[in-house]
């Protein structure tokens, strides 16, 4: 099999719910990032491009994206839908199309807007169906559960299963906030961010997080105890995309790969105790490659809940100072189908500020699943 490089790439800033991208389709927010990827690095032959999307309209939205950033209708398109995972996922799938000798240079991240995603309903004849006025926005993930809440209802079951308290939670809260706003003042992530759809910030980070605040947010569920709106990430919009290709193709058009994929795993998990996925992902990926968490030069896993972050420290006690050490996405945001690709661009970055090695990016899913990616900087 062939090594698979990355070249690099771009991502959006990070938008919350109803905030600056509140009127941009997922579509055109991804279509701007592929564009700006494309100019940036002079592509000139794009054999596929592979978007993750979680809560778009629907249909191959990736391809939509594509014709909107007015790539040349020859170049095929593909949506995955892996919840969370999609990003990720979908490098995964080009990193195995070009291992494998079937592409050369593929665009591969995702894109997610939870500002204009469908409102759905059930058919008539479904089963579920309560009434043509009965819209949900949350998607079943497992067959004993569907509400829209159950994503935070997973998150206080795990923090119940594994004793995990509300104090612990504020105090990786804090951690994210204050690292993601050290890093804009540093400018390390600058280099892959593109300012699309006249986007300035990344929405979410309050690096002036105080304790005494976090104390007094209410749990945002009616019968919970940890989870809270500070503890849990916001809904976000974003996109962000990597240049996946083969050592020919970068070598033939004088492209300097970032880095190479070592190794790639999937998992799945309790979907009651989804969260744990990001953590078990890290694992799988670490034990295929035949490495261990200390050959790690940084961390990128996404904190869609605070109880990530002390699952992660709780299994990797001597790598914690690794851990997301630019802030996390209970700063920056999580949107979704994005993620994956936003991690792994953190990652990259991360390794040219810190002279690393070795980065892995993990992520959980919605209905119990993991990914995990193992990246090396050439």
């Amino acid at each position: 099999m062939n090594d698979v490089y990355i070249i690099g790439g771009l991502r959006s800033y990070i938008g919350v719910y109803n905030g600056m991208y509140r009127h941009v389709p997922a579509e055109k927010l991804g279509a701007a990032v592929l564009q700006e990827v494309i100019c940036a690095y002079g592509l000139v032959r794009i054999d596929e491009i592979i978007g993750g999307n979680s809560v778009g309209c629907g249909g191959n939205i990736t391809r939509l994206a594509a014709l909107e950033a007015g790539l040349d209708v020859s170049v095929p398109a593909v949506t995955v839908d892996m919840q969370c995972c999609s990003g990720l996922e979908s490098i995964a799938i080009a990193a195995a199309k070009v291992a494998s000798g079937q592409a050369e240079c593929i665009l591969a991240g995702g894109f997610d807007s939870a500002s204009t995603q469908p409102r759905r309903s059930c058919h008539p004849n479904h089963p579920a169906y309560r009434g043509d006025e009965n819209w949900y926005m949350t998607a079943q993930f497992s067959p004993q559960v569907w509400s829209e809440d159950c994503m935070l209802r997973c998150a206080e079951y795990t923090a119940e299963q594994f004793h995990i308290t509300r104090e612990m939670l504020d105090a990786w809260v804090l951690r994210s906030h204050a690292l993601a706003g050290e890093a804009v003042r540093e400018g390390v992530f600058q280099p892959c961010i593109a300012p699309v759809w006249g986007g300035a910030r990344d929405e979410g980070i309050r690096p002036a997080m105080r304790p005494q605040l976090l104390r007094r947010l209410k749990p945002v569920l009616p019968d919970g105890t940890v989870i809270t709106a500070a503890n849990a990430c916001l809904t976000n919009d974003g996109a962000a995309f990597v240049i996946v290709c083969s050592p020919a193709y970068a070598r033939r058009y004088g492209l300097k790969p970032a880095v190479k994929i070592r190794g790639v795993a999937s998992c799945g998990a309790d979907p009651m105790l989804s969260p744990v996925g990001a953590v078990q992902a890290a694992e799988a990926v670490l034990t295929r490659c035949g490495l261990h968490g200390e050959d790690i030069d940084i961390f990128e896993i996404n904190e869609a809940f605070a109880l990530i972050s002390e699952l992660f420290a709780r299994q990797f006690p001597r790598c914690v100072a690794a851990y997301n050490p630019f802030g996390g996405a209970l700063a920056y945001g999580h949107p979704y189908g994005a993620t994956g690709a936003v991690l792994l661009l953190h990652a990259i970055e991360g390794l040219r500020t810190r002279d690393g090695a070795l980065g892995c990016c993990s992520i959980a899913g919605a209905g119990g699943l993991g990914k995990a990616m193992i990246i090396e900087r050439v």
